[in-house]
């Protein structure tokens, strides 16, 4: 899964010699080699497709192999994390030698993050990503970006063993992760709340029971177009090829309208699949690279081709199977790669966003801007579109007011956010976008508070300050407050005075009585 940066330690630690202890008890004949013979690579699953030790299926019920439980603080170790439960294994990497460099770009792990807890390591494990390097601490837990480029150095001459879980999350798994740090991130008085064994506890986990598509809807298909599209590097076939993407998905959701997961409607879905990839390569998708330098073609098959229909046997092993730790056609050689053209955003063209304090005209500039041809709003101000995802709006996990920061700008967010944008995106006819890159104009006075995170979510970002006599702002603000027009959290705990108007300041509560 992608993130905003290449790791991140969640507050939760464990006792890594208990966990030792556990795993020692489980004979070696146990662990299964890599399955191409790469030197020191070994695996022992803990959740496969239906609890079969022996499987590497990435799709199915996920349950406990007798490894798992063989092993109780294990199992208290992924409840502690909270996450529902997918691919887990414990993955050991003898001394001298490494983890190759690769990038997942599995369609499985386009939604899942891979957490580490080390077990067995030494402070000389050297875990690479993308620009970033951290030795993770016997007892840590980290998640990392998988969609960057990674790999793993065992520079000592002893074992490291690590259990690798994957999830698409859960409750208190998303409570972690909004307090979590990123690697070197400075945060006073942060520390992870240590989590020992309890004797005789199983608890019972969460797990996979549905992991892939029968037919893919069209909203997931779009949004992995949008996700790709905005990671492509520009070339000048990009533009055609994003009109057939377009096309295909709307010929898609009709044919879903139709059929949906009907089998009455698979031989249109298969005949559209094959149809779309002709064009495609006629028009020189093999020839679009992405940022993290895999092609584009590849991981556009990964994600939909390979998997939006279910209609027989033709996912191939690379997609059917775990092969977590080889080097795929995907991995990335260690020479340099040729200088590369500015790397724009293939979605939105230079978003521009109105930035002032309420009461400051900028609905008259907003409206005057968005008469302009060719230009995309959502004709209103984005209050319920950004505070809609989970995790954006005050009293939502760390979130205490309109403030965002860069690193809120998580992938699940930046990918939820330009969706609901672009789905809500009209010209001044009240036309949606036939085409992508949009030129987007938007408006809403609490998105002063959010310039690094929309930064974040739009790299091409321009932003707009409008600036209006500091007197004739305030006056209009307490005229407004007065009013009772203009609240906006009118049940904020323990306030004393109006209900809160307007955009919420960071330390409004100082402000109470």
């Amino acid at each position: 899964m992608k993130l905003q940066v290449p790791f991140i330690q969640l507050p939760i630690s464990f006792d890594a010699a208990a966990l030792a202890e556990e795993v020692s008890r489980i004979s070696e004949d146990s662990w299964r080699a890599h399955p191409d013979g790469i030197p020191g690579n070994s695996a022992l699953t803990l959740i496969t497709t239906g609890g079969n030790p022996d499987s590497d299926e990435l799709s199915g019920s996920m349950r406990p192999t007798p490894w798992l439980e063989q092993c109780p603080y294990l199992v208290q170790v992924l409840d502690a994390i909270g996450g529902t439960w997918g691919r887990s294994r414990l993955m050991r990497l003898s001394g001298q030698s490494e983890v190759t460099p690769h990038v997942d770009v599995n369609y499985y792990w386009r939604e899942h993050m891979r957490v580490h807890v080390p077990i067995v390591t030494t402070p000389s494990v050297r875990f690479q990503c993308g620009d970033g390097e951290v030795n993770m601490a016997q007892g840590e837990c980290w998640i990392f970006d998988t969609w960057r480029r990674h790999r793993v150095l065992n520079e000592s001459n002893d074992e490291r063993i690590h259990l690798v879980a994957d999830t698409v999350g859960g409750e208190r798994f998303w409570d972690l992760l909004a307090n979590g740090r990123a690697q070197g991130q400075n945060r006073p008085g942060w520390a992870p709340t240590r989590v020992p064994p309890r004797p005789g506890q199983v608890p019972t986990l969460d797990l996979e029971n549905v992991n892939s598509p029968v037919v893919m809807s069209p909203w997931e298909l779009r949004d992995h177009m949008v996700f790709l599209l905005a990671e492509a590097v520009p070339v000048p076939q990009l533009a055609a090829i994003q009109q057939s993407l377009l096309l295909f998905s709307r010929r898609w959701q009709a044919l879903w309208s139709c059929y949906g997961e009907s089998r009455e409607g698979w031989p249109r879905y298969r005949r559209l699949l094959e149809l779309s990839w002709q064009d495609l390569r006629a028009k020189g998708i093999d020839g679009v690279q992405l940022k993290n330098e895999l092609g584009f073609a590849r991981a556009l098959s990964s994600y939909i081709f390979d998997m939006a229909l279910a209609d027989r046997d033709t996912r191939s092993d690379a997609a059917r199977l775990d092969r977590h730790g080889e080097k795929p056609v995907a991995a990335i050689p260690d020479a340099p790669m040729p200088a590369r053209a500015s790397q724009g955003d293939s979605v939105f063209d230079r978003p521009v966003f109105i930035v002032s304090p309420p009461r400051s005209g900028s609905t008259l500039l907003f409206e005057t801007l968005s008469g302009a041809p060719d230009l995309y709003t959502i004709g209103d101000e984005s209050h319920q579109l950004i505070e809609g995802i989970p995790g954006l709006a005050p009293g939502q996990g760390a979130q205490q007011s309109n403030r965002l920061l860069a690193a809120d700008a998580t992938s699940q967010v930046v990918a939820s956010l330009r969706e609901r944008f672009l789905q809500q995106l009209r010209d001044r006819e009240a036309r949606a976008p036939e085409s992508i890159p949009v030129r987007m104009l938007e408006k809403t006075p609490k998105n002063s508070l959010r310039i690094p995170f929309l930064k974040a979510a739009f790299p091409e970002a321009r932003f707009v300050f409008l600036y209006r006599d500091p007197r004739q702002v305030l006056g209009s603000m307490i005229d407004g407050w007065q009013s009772g027009r203009f609240v906006t959290y009118p049940h904020l705990p323990d306030w004393k005075g109006l209900p809160w108007s307007f955009l919420l300041t960071p330390d409004w509560q100082a402000l109470s009585g």
